[in-house]
């Protein structure tokens, strides 16, 4: 007996997912909780994710292909926070499913801005994460109320992403909204991303939670050359900064602070990759380079 082949099925369905919001709600910490890996960067930092991530995700008749988004931006009105907020806008117009994250019991004005840039006709399912944070429980069914008639939500559903609380319910409700169709990507992968950007975007995230709030935002990450070979990758990152300063912040007393930086994102990357890693890093200044159209465009901002 032949097995039947999920991909010639024809209630198999495949679709683009945006997941957009605010900065810092907790669309990474989704992301990487829906596909079961990590391959979006984390922190309590604003403008942590800066590029579109896209995790796949294969389970019984459905692919997902999620789009981790930019926050969209509405302060630091630079070239660099432009190029963030393009990317999302460009994203909602090219996907058949939006999740849009608030933080439950908080809606606000950086939420409004988000529900405008909904394209009309779109399929939205509103994600309230962090609900096992509201410490008044009696105050959710008032607050979802009130979010369904902000917009017109396919489906509203609770979760907590950092505790993996009701994703299953979550996926459960967004497969009918998926377009039947063929699988794009094959079962066992997670991410259309090379492991070049990865590379870059986890000694990012390291450098975000070492330097905390004193990390400036002129800050971003170069891979100047990726080599793979069996079992190893050798890996050369700049950390482009804009002032001297900031260079002297990154490299610490002694280079004691890049060094932890670079012990940490190497051993993340040595788990992803399933791969020893050599990696050496250092600091360059390039001033202006987050307010320079021409320098995004190098350093890979769409």
């Amino acid at each position: 007996m032949t097995e039947s082949n999920p991909a010639a099925d024809k209630s198999f369905r495949t679709g683009f997912v945006a997941i957009v919001g605010r900065p810092n709600v907790g669309k990474s910490t989704l992301l990487n909780r829906l596909i079961g890996q990590k391959i979006s960067i984390v922190s309590r930092k604003a403008q942590t994710t800066r590029h579109r991530v896209t995790g796949v995700l294969t389970e019984g008749q459905a692919q997902f292909i999620f789009v981790d988004t930019p926050g969209f931006q509405t302060r630091h009105k630079n070239a660099l926070n432009r190029a963030m907020n393009r990317t999302v806008t460009q994203v909602l117009s090219d996907v058949d499913l939006v999740l849009f994250v608030i933080e439950s019991g908080r809606y606000g004005p950086a939420d409004e801005q988000v529900v405008k840039l909904l394209p009309e006709g779109a399929k939205v399912i509103l994600v309230v994460n962090k609900a096992d944070l509201l410490e008044d429980k009696a105050r959710m069914l008032p607050f979802l109320q009130k979010m369904s008639a902000v917009y017109p939500f396919a489906e509203i559903v609770p979760v907590s992403a950092e505790k993996g609380r009701n994703t299953d319910t979550l996926l459960k409700a967004a497969e009918p909204y998926l377009p039947e169709g063929d699988p794009i990507f094959d079962a066992d992968d997670i991410t259309d991303r090379s492991e070049r950007f990865l590379a870059a975007e986890f000694l990012r995230e390291k450098l975000f939670r070492q330097l905390g709030e004193e990390l400036p935002y002129g800050m971003t990450v170069e891979i100047e050359k990726f080599e793979a070979e069996p079992g190893l990758r050798r890996i050369h990152a700049a950390i482009i900064v804009d002032r001297d300063a900031h260079k002297a912040m990154v490299i610490g007393k002694g280079g004691e602070r890049l060094k932890r930086i670079a012990t940490e994102a190497r051993l993340e990357m040595e788990k992803l990759f399933e791969s020893k890693v050599f990696l050496e890093t250092w600091v360059k200044v390039k001033s202006g380079w987050a307010d320079d159209e021409r320098a995004l465009k190098s350093l890979g901002y769409e």
